[in-house]
């Protein structure tokens, strides 16, 4: 088995099986792309008074097991806040999904120790969590083996809302090691797929996007996504997934859904 999800080749990327998609032998999950245009962001006019706060994905077409193009740059430029675009494109130029992000600079504050908030106590740990077998993709190495997968409550097998620890296996690009960041956008687009509703037998529930808010970045390996999905019966849905840390809350994910009756 690979160890990466991709391989660099001069100013290409060459994705590993580990990248597969549970839709399409051809295809990676989003997953991987999005934590290989994550880097192409952190590396852009690189700064380290700042930090990505935001980022979405806009997906426009199945992302090929298939050498890869990433680049980036500075859409508005600002000493406070910034924004970044980045793309990535198969060998023949097409782009296949377009990402843009906020980046806002980091200062240390005195906030009040009293502020009102939402519940941060951090859910269970990895370590309380259990595996749990993937639904049958028809292959046997794939996203879903590249993946470390951890259970608190719900299942992939179990229909309904899921929370449930995260951490790849393997580096995001051979020869290093996942960033924070990295780590975050590499599991956040499973929260459709680990709250699943819905038969992937009968149905289909592909994400056209995903946003990651982010108000601090991960401490650690493991990723907790707690997640909802939300189908509507005229062929829409969402999922939305808080996302946490063994600290506590760090941000959400949400992702708009096509769904449909396979066959």
């Amino acid at each position: 088995m690979a160890d990466a999800f991709f391989e660099p080749d001069g100013e290409r990327f060459i994705p590993s099986e580990l990248t597969r998609g549970p839709w399409d032998p051809g295809a990676q999950h989003a997953g991987p792309p999005a934590a290989l245009m994550g880097r192409a962001l952190e590396r852009c006019e690189e700064r380290g008074d700042a930090q990505v706060a935001r980022v979405t994905y806009d997906i426009l077409g199945p992302v090929p097991i298939a050498p890869l193009r990433v680049s980036a740059r500075v859409a508005r430029p600002g000493r406070s806040v910034e924004l970044l675009e980045a793309e990535l494109a198969g060998e023949d130029g097409r782009v296949v999904v377009r990402a843009t992000a906020w980046r806002i600079r980091t200062a240390e504050l005195q906030l009040p120790a009293d502020l009102p908030g939402v519940e941060a106590q951090p859910p269970p740990g990895p370590e309380t969590a259990s595996p749990a077998p993937f639904f049958d993709t028809g292959h046997d190495v794939g996203y879903h083996t590249a993946m470390d997968v951890r259970f608190v409550h719900g299942g992939f097998l179990d229909p309904g809302p899921a929370m449930v620890w995260m951490r790849p296996r393997v580096a995001i690009v051979a020869g290093e090691e996942p960033t924070p960041l990295q780590r975050v956008l590499v599991a956040a687009d499973s929260g459709n797929g680990v709250s699943a509703v819905l038969d992937h037998s009968h149905y289909v529930f592909i994400n056209t996007d995903l946003s990651v808010h982010l108000h601090r970045l991960p401490a650690g390996e493991w990723v907790c996504l707690d997640a909802v999905t939300l189908p509507e019966d005229h062929g829409v849905g969402m999922s939305d997934t808080a996302l946490w840390d063994e600290r506590g809350r760090l941000g959400r994910a949400v992702q708009s859904l096509f769904v449909a009756q396979r066959g």
